[in-house]
Formats: structure tokens, sequence, C-alpha cells
């Protein structure tokens, strides 16, 4: 069980069955009253925020969540087609909703973790950094350098990206699967 003093940013616990993440905590203590905090949370499934407020005697079960392998295989219709990392017939699939922004870098056989709480997936985490093939990019023009020297690329799973302007179709770049930037070029064909 988790107390008032637990809640720091990032901790994960339990209220009314549902999982939440402390983004802020904010300790309050008024003249001869009681201490209490005020937390910023997040819950876990539908991304919706709330202000609590808690007192010291407030107890919370800690969230378990389970981490689990999982292989990317395809997508069709708006279903994105996982398999266990050992096991190909064990199989599910996710909505283009429910992944939001991690759809945009899955590419076929990649492996990645999925959180699961009480058996439902909540999450699927990425690679911070995967490496992708750019399919098209726009030839860098000598001299077009008022905007930074970057380009628009696409990758091979039909992102765009803002790449240097040495970035040729056909190389192999690095790219932040957090913030969807460029990091570097992994390899030239």
């Amino acid at each position: 069980m988790l107390s008032m003093n637990d809640l720091k940013p990032g901790a994960m616990f339990v209220i009314e069955g549902e999982p939440y993440e402390v983004l802020d905590f904010k300790h309050i203590h008024i003249g001869r009253g009681g201490s209490t905090a005020q937390v910023k949370v997040k819950n876990i499934k539908t991304g919706s925020v709330l202000q609590k407020s808690v007192k010291p005697a407030d107890r919370f079960e800690e969230v378990e969540l389970e981490r689990k392998k999982v292989k990317y295989l395809y997508n069709t219709k708006g279903q994105y087609w996982f398999c266990a990392e050992n096991d190909p017939r064990d199989r599910f699939a996710l909505s283009t909703e429910a992944l939001g922004t991690t759809a945009n870098y899955l590419k076929p056989n990649a492996t990645v973790e999925v959180l699961l709480f009480s058996g439902e997936i909540l999450n699927v985490n990425l690679p911070i950094k995967m490496e992708f093939l750019i399919k098209q990019a726009p030839p860098g023009i000598k001299g077009n350098t008022a905007q930074g020297g970057t380009k628009t690329a696409v990758l091979e799973t039909g992102t765009t990206v803002s790449v240097p302007l040495f970035v040729n179709e056909g190389d192999v770049v690095r790219i932040n699967t957090q913030t969807g930037e460029y990091v570097e070029r992994a390899n030239q064909k």
C-alpha cells in the first residue's frame, strides 16, 4: 500500500479499480491544521487528468503492471495485428485509436513491449530509437538553408519526418519514436 509520501511524480496506483499515474505532487500545510497534498493524476487507460486532494491517512493500492514482449505482424483495415514473441499462433489486434502515434513507427516483425493491467493492454512501448528506410526524399539543393537545412522525407511506414538536406532516398536513419525527430543517419545504401 502506498501512503501520501509515496505519491511522487511517476508513481502508479489504483483508484476505484482504475490505474493512475502521478503527474504532479504538491504538499500543503496551513497553519495549525493537518497537512494535505494536491496530486495531479492521469488515468493510464483513458488519458484523462484530474486533481485529487490526499490526506496522510489515505492509502492506495500499487498498480501491478505486467510487461510482455510481442511482435508486430501487419495492419489491415485499421487493425494492427501482434503475436506473442515466441508463439505466432497467439495473436491479437489493436485499433488505430488504441495505438495513437505509436502506429506511425510500427515496422513488420519489430519486437515491442506491451503493458497489461488485469489482462487488458494499456499501452504499446516502442524502443526509443528505431531505424527506418527513407522511401521518398526530395533532392537537397545547395544553398537552400534558409529554413535550417532540413527537408521532409517519407519513411518506409509512410510517416513524414524532417531530415537534414544530406539525407537521400534509400538511406537508413534513426528516429526518436517518442518525439518523432531525426537523430542520425545509420548507413548509406
